[in-house]
């Protein structure tokens, strides 16, 4: 049985991992999304170099809530989860704790678990970027949108353990 997780993603504003601008956070139980969430994010500074491939802008997050006023309000998403993934869980893993050193939060104590590293183990898929796995699997996608990149990761995951179940693979997490 797929334990209770919930996949995330994050769009950044520029390099630094304190930056998010963006959030998507999809919940799975008992194999399927029952939940999800988007919200956009105050980042600590004005200036933006990634609006070119998410399309956000500071005028479009500028009166949104800063991370440390968001992400309490998300605990309850987390509740019971056993963990936490993201594609190219280093990504997003350094994003989520770089926004609550700034905002002095403890980060959730969830280890995390990679969908890009599952569909090259497990689905056997090269290249493992989130364009090329969603196309192979069949998911719509709207990449750099993080609720649907969150999404998308959910349901990879949900893919590599179906795929191991056929095989009578082992556990996965």
């Amino acid at each position: 049985m797929l334990p209770t997780f919930v996949a995330i993603d994050f769009e950044t504003a520029d390099y630094g991992r304190d930056s998010a601008c963006s959030v998507g956070l999809a919940r799975v139980e008992g194999g399927a999304i029952v939940r999800s969430a988007h919200h956009l994010i105050r980042p600590p500074r004005k200036e933006f170099v990634f609006t070119y491939i998410h399309g956000i802008r500071w005028s479009d997050v500028c009166r949104k809530p800063a991370f440390g006023e968001l992400w309490p309000s998300l605990a309850d998403i987390l509740d019971g989860a056993s963990f936490l993934a993201a594609h190219n869980a280093s990504f997003d893993r350094g994003v989520l704790h770089g926004c609550c050193a700034e905002a002095r939060l403890a980060p959730p104590e969830l280890p995390f678990v990679c969908s890009m590293q599952l569909a090259r183990r497990v689905l056997l898929m090269k290249p493992a970027n989130l364009g090329h796995v969603c196309q192979r699997l069949g998911i719509k996608l709207k990449h750099h949108d993080a609720l649907s990149d969150a999404q998308a990761c959910a349901r990879i995951i949900l893919a590599a353990h179906e795929a191991s179940a056929r095989r009578g693979g082992g556990e996965l997490f």
